[in-house]
């Protein structure tokens, strides 16, 4: 088989797994010009269409699952051998593809990432802000760190530290808010359906009256600005909540709530010495980061 050959075949596996065009460029690095361009030179050398074009995505014909049954497993070992020779390098320069979610992004990473920079200027950090998670296993990134109590156990990691969330308001909602200690009397600022598989929502939902909440959102980031704003109470994440000096805590922190923060990568890149100069140089700094909770020996 020519290089082409196997080139255009990527195109196709990466389409079939993806869904879309655009999908199947992120995950390649190319634009989407370019999958399609080549996803038409298979489909003109093979003499059948591979896939049928949908508003809603690109669906494999009969001919499609043919091909792909008969590649079987072939990009994955691929993408393994890729890694394991990655996993060699040793020198601190490339490319780091790292993901996280927009809260700690915002509320603790990216000085850090900045420092990290500046150490290591042969480096080129790619950061993904995203609440879902990115697959490491596929190379969509090289490192994530995310707030989970359970994370993917194919992952290898380590907990550096926990968010806490504690009752929030505004001072200028509290100036003119009820003079009650009864949080149902207060307006409150919520979580929508899309996050209502979190414990912090779930508390909400067995503490707040529904007709309480005057203003809902799907970002962790979102409520807090919402609650500066003086919309209401919120409960917020502390390492968003004490960056802002006009919040002022309602309720202590819950500590049924408290969410741990992994480092994680794939078990073939911990060897590389970019990606291990990263994992250090994260764990060392939010360990003792002062707006995390610090974790006990025997967490560790």
């Amino acid at each position: 088989m020519q290089d082409r050959d196997w080139d255009d075949l990527r195109y196709f596996l990466a389409v079939g797994r993806t869904g879309s065009l655009s999908g199947a460029a992120r995950r390649l690095g190319v634009n989407h010009s370019t999958v399609l361009r080549r996803l038409g030179s298979l489909e003109q050398q093979l003499g059948v269409r591979l896939f049928e074009r949908t508003p809603s995505g690109y669906f494999m014909t009969a001919a499609g699952e043919e091909l792909r049954t008969r590649l079987g497993n072939v990009d994955e070992q691929i993408e393994s051998a890729q890694r394991h020779v990655a996993g060699r390098d040793t020198e601190l320069s490339g490319i780091i593809r790292i993901t996280t979610t927009d809260t700690l992004a915002f509320g603790l990473l990216t000085p850090l990432f900045v420092e990290f920079g500046h150490l290591h200027p042969g480096i080129e950090l790619q950061v993904c802000i995203n609440n879902a998670f990115s697959s490491l296993s596929k190379r969509e990134a090289d490192i994530a760190v995310r707030p989970s109590n359970q994370p993917p156990q194919h992952l290898v990691g380590r907990r550096a530290g926990r968010l806490a969330s504690s009752v929030y308001g505004s001072a200028d909602y509290l100036r003119h808010a009820p003079r009650t200690d009864r949080l149902a009397e207060h307006a409150w600022v919520g979580f929508d359906d899309s996050l209502a598989h979190l414990g912090q929502a779930q508390w909400m939902e067995q503490h707040v009256p529904a007709d309480r909440v005057v203003y809902r959102v799907n970002s962790l980031a979102g409520m807090t600005q919402a609650v500066v704003h003086g919309a209401g109470l919120g409960l917020l994440l502390d390492v968003l909540a004490e960056s802002h000096g006009t919040l002022e805590r309602v309720v202590p922190a819950i500590g049924a709530l408290d969410t741990d923060v992994w480092i994680l990568m794939h078990p073939d890149l911990r060897s590389t010495a970019r990606f291990k100069a990263m994992n250090e140089f994260l764990y060392a700094r939010l360990s003792n980061h002062p707006r995390l909770r610090r974790l006990s020996a025997a967490d560790h």
